[in-house]
């Protein structure tokens, strides 16, 4: 017997492609429920949008399956619960609490279990959770991106290219690292993530966008180093001491 499942209102392609991933997944599966997340069904899709699919399933194997249906990309997670508590665990210690967004915040395509409902509630519990990193952790996470810059100058002129790749590493440690786990908040999609820091940190944004459009060596190294000063306080080495800690 074929199980009742909801859809969202889609337009096409992205209506008949989700329906073709899900009778795919039926034609696979036994699943305790399927929830479909993403811009997609969020009603913002861009051009390269895919349709993400939770499946939730007995058992204890996890899979990940790539199709494009009806023209669409679809991402398929199959997942028994206990994995995706641990998904949801994992993400918040990264501060990247996806998962737990995807199935909290998706559309329910198919329940025929309580452990549906059930991980969507803890999914929300999770998202109003934070990482809380300790100053112990910040101050690793801010040492980490001050070396990455301090690397870079220390190549500018016996290797350009290697003090552009390590320039560009520094701004990605203060930006996707430090920044959010000093502000205590999860860091977002990398396709959001400038415009998150613009969000709540005009001056960093600025900062980072302009040294992303930089034209030469010069101007990264200046606005890299400029962006350190304003998060960081610091361009290099600096002096501090981690909390003892049993080995």
């Amino acid at each position: 017997m074929t199980p009742r499942c909801r859809f969202p209102k889609l337009a096409e392609p992205y209506d008949g492609a989700l329906r073709e991933a899900v009778a795919y997944v039926l034609s696979r599966f036994e699943p305790l429920g399927i929830i479909a997340s993403g811009t997609i069904v969020r009603g913002d899709p861009g051009p390269t949008s895919d349709h993400d699919l939770h499946v939730i399933v007995p058992g204890v194997q996890r899979l990940r399956i790539q199709r494009i249906f009806n023209g669409v990309p679809a991402e398929i997670f199959i997942n028994p619960p206990h994995a995706l508590e641990k998904y949801f665990e994992k993400d918040l210690e990264n501060n990247r609490p996806i998962t737990a967004h995807m199935v909290a915040t998706g559309f329910v395509v198919l329940d025929r279990d309580p452990a549906v409902e059930r991980l969507r509630a803890l999914a929300r519990d999770y998202l109003a959770r934070s990482a809380d990193y300790d100053e112990g952790k910040l101050t690793w996470l801010r040492y980490v991106a001050a070396l990455f810059l301090e690397d870079a100058e220390d190549v500018a002129e016996s290797d350009p290219e290697a003090c552009a790749m390590l320039l560009h590493t520094a701004v990605h440690e203060m930006l996707r690292h430090y920044f959010f786990a000093r502000a205590n908040l999860p860091v977002p999609r990398w396709k959001d993530l400038l415009a998150g820091v613009c969000e709540h940190d005009p001056e960093a944004g600025e900062l980072a966008r302009r040294f992303y459009r930089a034209a030469t060596l010069d101007e990264q190294r200046a606005l890299a180093g400029a962006l350190a000063d304003h998060l960081l306080a610091a361009r290099g080495f600096f002096e501090w001491e981690s909390a003892p800690e049993e080995v």
